[in-house]
């Protein structure tokens, strides 16, 4: 093949793209990131910025065609792309289907594909007619492909519900939010329905609900005397009853710490009758007489504490493991505050494993955190307690692990738990070297970023990468990259770093990324928190998140990931 025929296949088909955006001869900042959109090439305005001001010689605001083609090369071009795109093409000019094929099975490790498979990727981010019918992908295919969502490190599979729903709720580990109509502090913060609301979105299935007497017989939702603002009870069950399953069909558990007299209660008994009608549980299921439903059985939609209305999650103050051993039924549940959980965990690890196996138990905040801050929910995740209740408004390392864990299983919400915490002849122990599962010896090598979010300019960021894992105490553990002066456009570290982690079922790996301050400590810039068996072998992006969870993108670093089972 004529490899100058392909140079200009590329070249007109990139002049024919841009040629009417430049026909009053220069265009300004505004319209060039358009135009980089026009061509595919998501990007910051802050880099756009960046690049247009060292492509702007003479400082007019305005560049010409040529020094647009520059400013794109610059942001399009991935020296890191180029070379894997090199080692797979026979001339440094295209791949042909076999050479994709070897790509994808040798590098991505991928499996079952076929001639069929890679024409659907070239049809799909080849943008050059004349390449795309000779059956072969342009580097610029190539870098479309690489950036694609087919490329993320979260596996494609684990975006849907693939996990067995037909267990008792007992042995999930479900999504659940503290005081959840708090959006602020524990005192003197406001109340709003956005809490329930922005928690259902993100998937959350156990909502707090505290109630008590209000004026006019009207029950109202308040953190009891404190200086919280109220909200009247019936609007509450109002919003979540149109918020419920807009992310998860799986069941919604209503947490009610009920303050309200006889009267009030009839009436909030008649407002989630009313509201709920059908979807709401008020008897006993006839297949679960004496054992509690699974996230399947399908009318099961929301389970209520609330007088007769309590079904399958009865509040059952919390005495000791050998009362409830003895005399808790299958369908009563205990709360736990963190730090009598905490204590318990170091003292009676056997007997809390064993009552986390037979009924539900939540974990919620201690009482002093009245800045509605949180405590890590893996130490609690790793006893097997099914719901870790978390204050929802509050970033953090918290909610990031929180947010990580539960994207798995489709965001369903509800993630079954590892077989050693249900099975009651395990002798799991998160302390010990469990035998209970294998270990998997993890490499990633730290390729380079892509746009990392910046508050400065690009060229004065110091950007750095902690690789941190999170599990049993024995998994727990970081590393971090040397620090890449002056540069948070397309910083290169080409570092790996491996771990050998004990309980991969339970573990979440985090990569955050932040900015080197010398006085005021790092400047955080990102982080993005996935199970670590949901990670995908080969080369892959890894999407940035905001403090608040929101999308970065493109923000983004570059990996190669590569792991092994032992």
């Amino acid at each position: 093949k004529d490899t100058r025929l392909q140079d200009y296949w590329e070249a007109r088909w990139f002049l024919s793209t841009i040629h009417e955006e430049f026909r009053g001869g220069k265009i300004n900042i505004q319209q060039t990131q358009r135009l980089l959109e026009k061509l595919n090439i998501r990007c910051h305005y802050a880099h756009v910025k960046h690049v247009f001001k060292d492509t702007d010689r003479q400082r007019t605001g305005r560049i010409t065609i040529e020094e647009f083609r520059s400013v794109y090369r610059v942001i399009a071009h991935r020296e890191e792309i180029v070379e894997i795109f090199n080692t797979y093409s026979e001339n440094r000019k295209f791949l042909s289907e076999n050479n994709l094929v070897k790509f994808l099975t040798q590098e991505q490790f991928a499996v079952e594909i076929n001639l069929s498979n890679t024409s659907e990727i070239i049809e799909k981010y080849e943008p050059i007619d004349e390449i795309k019918n000779e059956h072969q992908m342009s580097l610029e295919g190539f870098t479309r492909y690489m950036c694609s969502p087919e490329c993320l490190l979260f596996k494609q599979e684990c975006k849907e519900v693939y996990q067995d729903m037909t267990q008792p709720l007992s042995d999930y580990f479900i999504s659940s939010s503290h005081n959840t109509y708090l959006i602020s502090d524990q005192l003197v913060g406001p109340s709003d329905l956005w809490g329930y609301v922005s928690a259902l979105v993100k998937g959350c299935r156990c909502l707090e609900i505290d109630c008590w007497d209000g004026s006019q017989n009207e029950p109202i939702v308040y953190h009891g005397y404190t200086l919280t603002s109220k909200l009247l009870f019936k609007t509450v069950i109002q919003a979540i009853h149109k918020y419920a399953f807009m992310t998860s069909e799986y069941p919604v558990v209503l947490s009610l710490e009920n303050h309200c007299s006889p009267s009030q209660q009839e009436v909030m008994a008649d407002i989630l009758h009313t509201t709920f009608g059908e979807s709401l549980l008020s008897d006993v299921l006839d297949d679960f007489q004496d054992r509690l439903p699974s996230p399947e059985t399908r009318k099961l939609k929301i389970a209520m504490a609330l007088s007769d209305l309590v079904i399958y999650t009865k509040a059952e103050k919390f005495r000791n493991f050998q009362h409830s051993r003895l005399y808790q039924q299958f369908n009563e549940n205990n709360s736990i505050g963190e730090s009598q959980a905490r204590k318990l965990s170091k003292m009676r690890v056997h007997e809390f494993l064993f009552h986390t196996k037979k009924f539900i138990t939540r974990v919620y905040p201690k009482m002093t955190r009245a800045d509605s801050s949180n405590f890590n929910p893996q130490e609690f995740w790793n006893l097997g307690c099914q719901m870790v209740a978390l204050n929802f408004q509050t970033p953090g390392l918290p909610m990031d692990l929180q947010n990580g864990k539960f994207l798995d299983n489709g965001g369903a919400g509800y993630i079954l738990k590892p077989y050693f915490l249900r099975d009651m002849a395990s002798n799991y122990n998160p302390s010990e070297t469990s035998a209970d599962s294998l270990p998997v010896t993890l490499s990633i090598r730290l390729i380079s970023g892509i746009q990392l979010p910046v508050n400065t300019s690009p060229s004065r960021a110091d950007t750095l990468v902690i690789i941190e894992v999170y599990g049993v105490p024995n998994d727990h553990t970081k590393q971090q990259t040397r620090v890449i002066k002056r540069n948070a456009f397309s910083p290169k570290w080409n570092e790996t770093f491996t771990f050998i982690i004990q309980v991969p079922e339970l573990a979440l790996i985090r990569f955050v990324v932040e900015n080197q301050g010398l006085i005021a400590g790092n400047e955080f810039l990102g982080q993005y928190t996935l199970p670590v068996l949901c990670m995908n072998k080969g080369y892959r992006r890894v999407p940035l998140l905001s403090k608040t969870g929101e999308s970065l993108e493109p923000s983004s670093l570059f990996i190669y990931v590569w792991y092994i089972r032992e």
